[in-house]
């Protein structure tokens, strides 16, 4: 079926941050120093492990950042030559891998793995003698074990037969993996295969393959029994308005990825150029960053970013006709929260690196530098800024855990992401009010909460990985 592409801004945000780290990965591989560091996290098992998991959240992320509109149905005696009309509906290439799991909505609250809703209804049943009878009842779900017929008491077997079928597949599929990883370095340096898979699973290799195996096994598991199940269950439950919420978790992953690195994007230009020109050059210049970052910390962070963002919002609703679509009005607030977010957390970036950088103006080879009459530009560039960038890296990993905890906050109160659109945040401020009632509805933030401690359990694991490799006082 036709489709037309559509390049949001967060898209294009996404795909410039990929480009850009494939850029610095290439550029790192011919810097010794560099090559050698990330050579450290690549012998990190722990490391490794985070590393893996995050790759796993940033594929869903990237899956999920290539959208388009797909084609709407002809209209019968249309003549061939018609234009073709596009839904107003903007679905990513996750959104048709999900199909399933989009579609298939419920009525309202059922629980993880269960073929009856939450709660009770007025039903009529049919009895024997073919009469109907009013009655109070928890009634079946449309799709959850619809296969199972009127045989709801096989579901336990189900489920188990399904799981276990789906987790054969997947560790059949993995041990292949770890044949051929095995088998490959095996040839690369020359020894039996048994050998290469002892080897590997020893640690006795430059690059810790046994945690990326391992890891990627945990990830395997889990999606075989996922895709076992969530084609004939919801395995997550459904909310209020009846939509999987495995599918939400999901969709919520691309949103905390953008917050995290778009974030990153506005913040790491501002806190390197101008923590590194204060500390270099002091005086008056100092003194006026000084007096800009500070009058910034003095602003309670919620109230700014609470103002910045109503502005925001009045601006957008006063001007529909800027938006084709409401994933375009969506993402253009998504994108704002970004740069506020950006525009206010650099100034502890900044303030680490003006008190690094007046220590290094003073060792004697920039002040032998400057002796040389070797340009200011040049001894930032040549000397200071690599010194720094293991300051960089760490409080930029660090940062992306605090910047994904913070859109859950901020769209628990109501000025994070717009309310149409998926994110960790969004569930928990939904399930705020399902906890409160009776019986208790848990799924839902059980569900965001897991994910988004996991994401956030990597990114701090591989944070700490990737300090001890580049912190020259622990290398």
């Amino acid at each position: 079926m036709p489709i037309q592409p559509v390049l949001l801004w967060s898209d294009f945000f996404i795909w410039l941050l990929v480009a850009a780290g494939v850029g610095a990965a290439w550029w790192s591989a011919r810097q010794p120093l560099l090559a050698a560091a990330w050579g450290r996290v690549g012998h990190n098992r722990v490391g490794v492990a985070a590393a893996t998991l995050l790759a796993a959240f940033a594929l869903v992320g990237l899956l999920d950042s290539l959208h388009y509109r797909p084609q709407l149905p002809a209209k019968a005696g249309a003549s061939p030559g018609e234009k073709i009309n596009y839904s107003v509906e903007v679905l990513s290439l996750l959104d048709g891998l999900l199909t399933p799991l989009r579609t298939r909505v419920e009525k309202t609250y059922s629980e993880p793995l269960a073929t009856r809703a939450y709660a009770k209804e007025m039903m009529e049943v049919r009895q024997e003698d073919g009469s109907l009878r009013t009655l109070r009842d928890y009634p079946r779900l449309r799709f959850g074990g619809a296969a199972l017929g009127a045989d709801e008491v096989r579901a336990p077997a189900d489920i188990a037969g399904r799981a276990l079928r789906a987790l054969l597949a997947g560790v059949v599929g993995w041990l292949a993996l770890c044949a051929l990883v095995s088998g490959r370095l095996a040839r690369k340096v020359g020894v039996p295969r048994r050998e290469g898979w002892r080897r590997v699973w020893h640690g006795e290799t430059t690059f810790a393959w046994n945690a990326l195996l391992a890891a990627l096994g945990v990830i395997v598991a889990l999606l075989a029994v996922l895709v076992g199940l969530g084609g004939e269950y919801h395995v997550f439950g459904t909310d209020k308005v009846g939509q999987d919420v495995l599918y939400q978790v999901l969709k919520s992953v691309r949103t905390a990825l953008v917050i995290g690195l778009v974030t990153t994007l506005v913040t790491l230009p501002l806190a390197v150029f101008l923590g590194i020109v204060a500390g270099y050059f002091r005086g008056w210049i100092d003194d006026l960053i000084q007096y800009l970052y500070t009058t910034l910390n003095s602003i309670p962070g919620v109230l700014l970013i609470a103002a910045a963002v109503l502005m925001m919002q009045v601006a957008i609703d006063t001007h529909p006709q800027w938006f084709a679509t409401a994933a375009e009005r969506a993402d253009l607030r998504l994108l704002a929260l970004c740069f506020i977010l950006g525009l206010t957390s650099w100034t502890g970036l900044a303030r680490l690196l003006r008190g690094e950088a007046l220590k290094l103006r003073e060792l004697e080879y920039v002040q032998a530098a400057q002796a040389f009459g070797v340009s200011d530009l040049r001894i930032l560039s040549r000397h200071l800024l690599p010194n720094l960038m293991h300051i960089v890296i760490i409080a930029l990993v660090m940062d992306f855990s605090g910047l994904v905890l913070a859109e859950a906050v901020l769209s628990y109160v109501g000025i994070g992401v717009d309310p149409t659109m998926i994110s960790f945040g969004t569930m928990i401020n939904n399930a705020r009010m399902e906890l409160g009632r009776e019986p208790a509805v848990w799924w839902s933030l059980t569900a965001a909460f897991v994910f988004m401690f996991v994401l956030v359990l990597a990114a701090n694991l591989l944070a700490d990985a990737v300090r001890d490799a580049f912190d020259p006082r622990m290398a």
